[in-house]
């Protein structure tokens, strides 16, 4: 048989070979607009960082010289010094080419790079917000699954409210609380933990170090988990009611299988993909609520320095961890993305 002219032979395995790079266009434009779309958001971030926090009330340079004998030559050689004297358009322009060097400025209390500052206190943080973030994810994903099993009975009614309770609650103020009850000494409770900090002074040794600070750690972590356990248990609830009717647990009791055993191999695995999404998106969002719990409990993390930064006002400071604090969310969102289609067959592009 003569194949007609500027016709190609199709090969049997020509088709895979199209499909699979059909496959790989398509997973590559995904991950494509999801990188254009978290830089565009970074860019904003940015943008309206600088331009927020030179409407705060309050002079920096009067603020740092508080108190002090200086004359306006000074003051005015210190706005210098800063770039405080630049038309604001130039102050934007040095601060977007210093943040593409990696370079997010000096704090002008500190009179330290913010680079500096914010690595010696990063580890403090994330220490505290992982530690919540790891104990909140598995007290809500094992409260969920024991109320989304038998909805409306009594273990459900008893957790859902107290959960819901807790993430009504302030976190400032539960954390007062906390300290009131716990810390402070007062009748009829002794203080058992420390009112702030990481470590006692003159502690030594890794031993004693590592149970001092995890001694420390109880009142501030306890905090952060009663806030934010519900958002894992009311998620984790509601997938698994959705499974409890599936075709695929009927089958399996079909065949046999004891109710719990139904449960954890089959209605938990697939009712924890909107759970895990949604760890990933707090792990950005918690090291920014951070803030709180860290002023509470004088926690020499992150959240504490921007504090700092607040009441000065420290621009180079703030908007360095805002940048910091945002493209953490701004990364997880991204990661969460990228990842969900990888544990979810059904959305995958």
């Amino acid at each position: 048989m003569t194949v007609p002219s500027g016709a190609e032979e199709e090969t049997p395995s020509s088709a895979p070979a199209a499909a699979a790079s059909g496959r790989i266009g398509r997973v590559l434009r995904y991950v494509a607009g999801r990188l254009l779309t978290a830089g565009l958001s970074l860019v904003a971030v940015v943008v309206a960082g600088f331009f927020l926090f030179r409407i705060l009330p309050g002079d920096p340079v009067r603020a740092m010289t508080e108190g002090r004998e200086v004359t306006a030559e000074q003051r005015a050689e210190l706005r210098r010094q800063f770039g405080l004297d630049q038309p604001l358009g130039q102050q934007f322009l040095d601060y977007a080419l210093g943040l593409l060097r990696l370079d997010l400025g000096t704090s002008f209390q500190y009179r330290e790079p913010v680079t500096e500052l914010i690595l010696e206190r990063i580890g403090p943080t994330i220490l505290l917000a992982g530690t919540g973030t790891l104990i909140a994810a598995l007290l809500g994903l094992f409260l969920g699954v024991r109320a989304g099993w038998r909805p409306g009975g009594p273990a459900d009614r008893i957790n859902t409210t107290v959960a819901l309770f807790f993430w009504s609650v302030p976190t400032f103020w539960l954390g007062l609380l906390l300290i009131v009850l716990f810390a402070s000494g007062r009748d009829p409770l002794p203080g058992l933990f420390p009112t702030g900090g990481m470590t006692t002074p003159g502690v030594t040794g890794t031993v004693n170090v590592v149970l001092d600070t995890a001694w420390h750690m109880v009142l501030p972590v306890s905090t952060m988990v009663a806030v934010i356990y519900a958002q894992y248990l009311m998620i984790m609830r509601s997938s698994l009611m959705d499974e409890r009717g599936a075709d695929y647990l009927t089958t399996a009791r079909a065949k046999g299988l004891r109710d719990a055993l139904v449960r954890r191999r089959h209605a938990v695995p697939n009712a924890l993909l909107p759970t895990v999404t949604l760890i990933f998106l707090n792990l950005g969002q918690v090291v920014s609520g951070v803030i709180l719990v860290e002023t509470v409990f004088s926690w020499p993390g992150l959240g504490q320095l921007f504090y700092s930064g607040l009441r000065v006002p420290d621009l180079g400071l703030v908007q360095g961890l805002f940048v910091v604090f945002a493209a953490s969310v701004i990364v997880m969102n991204l990661i969460a993305d990228l990842v969900y289609p990888l544990i979810d067959p059904r959305v995958r592009p």
